[in-house]
């Protein structure tokens, strides 16, 4: 048994020798032992077996992973919509937050609202940037409680809801900061749900796939979360028609070095999830 283990462990650090590891990730390396040494039991002879070395970078995630100190923040909302107010819905966010989005008292801007097409139905989502990071977010939230319209719009609001939920978003340096867009356009959500010690690798990876997938500029922005669901990855793409989407993806395969990169990404992924989104009229992306 234990010659066993040991061929795998080494056949793992042959495969690992073979090119360079990402930023971030553990290797495991193998500790010569005695199989005859049973003093300590089984449990100490397993755990004597590997040590974990780490990347010993000191500086956060957010701050090797985002474009520079004062990056932008991003808040994203989900909510789901009983059926039979949709509509309704749709209007009421159509005359509020249009106001806000252009009103420099606060410093904020509506990126892109959207209703689901598929995924979860009856479901709105809404893109926030704000421009100085935290304390540009506390501060809207302290003004709108002093905003006497926009509290009538979240006492109505909320009679429409079933659920909803948030998060606050850090946006990736290599993606691009999303800017408004003439349609008809349907936009992809694609989110991923990494495993926890992971992100770093990830956007190793993808600093590099971001270039097989400019071609058709079907790229809008990706982010990270920071505050919500941890160690979730969203990434926005715009197309055409759902035709578009497919010539697009399926001509990413002929490039070189996409197939690799898919390959290394998916092991980090616990869960991905994919949305089609409509924008509404108040979108600036469209």
């Amino acid at each position: 048994m234990a010659t066993g283990v040991l061929q795998r462990v080494r056949g793992g650090l042959s495969r690992a020798a073979g090119g360079a590891r990402p930023a971030g990730q553990l290797v495991l390396w193998s500790r010569g032992f005695s199989a005859t040494d049973s003093r300590n039991g089984q449990d100490s002879w397993f755990k004597s077996l590997f040590v974990r070395k780490v990347d010993p970078r000191k500086d956060a995630h957010a701050n090797l992973l985002t474009k520079n100190e004062e990056s932008n923040l991003y808040k994203i909302q989900f909510h789901n919509v009983k059926p039979e107010c949709l509509d309704s819905y749709n209007k009421l966010c159509e005359e509020v937050l249009p106001s806000i989005h252009a009103d420099k008292y606060y410093p904020c801007e509506l990126v892109g609202t959207w209703n689901t097409w598929y995924g979860e139905q009856d479901q709105a989502v809404h893109l926030w940037r704000y421009r100085g990071g935290y304390p540009a977010l506390t501060e809207v939230m302290n003004k709108l409680r002093q905003n006497e319209k926009f509290t009538a719009y979240r006492k109505e609001r909320g009679k429409m809801l079933l659920s909803r939920r948030n998060q606050l978003l850090l946006e990736f340096s290599f993606w691009n900061e999303p800017v408004p867009r003439e349609g008809p356009n349907i936009y992809e959500l694609r989110s991923y749900q990494l495993r926890p010690g992971t992100m770093i690798e990830w956007g190793n990876y993808w600093a590099r796939a971001i270039g097989y997938r400019q071609h058709n500029s079907e790229a809008v922005g990706g982010f990270f979360s920071q505050i919500g669901n941890l160690y979730m990855v969203h990434h926005l793409w715009a197309y055409k028609d759902l035709q578009s989407r497919e010539n697009t993806r399926n001509s990413a395969w002929q490039q070189e070095g996409w197939d690799e990169v898919v390959y290394y990404t998916v092991p980090l992924i616990q869960h991905m999830d994919s949305r089609i989104m409509i924008p509404t009229k108040a979108s600036p992306l469209q």
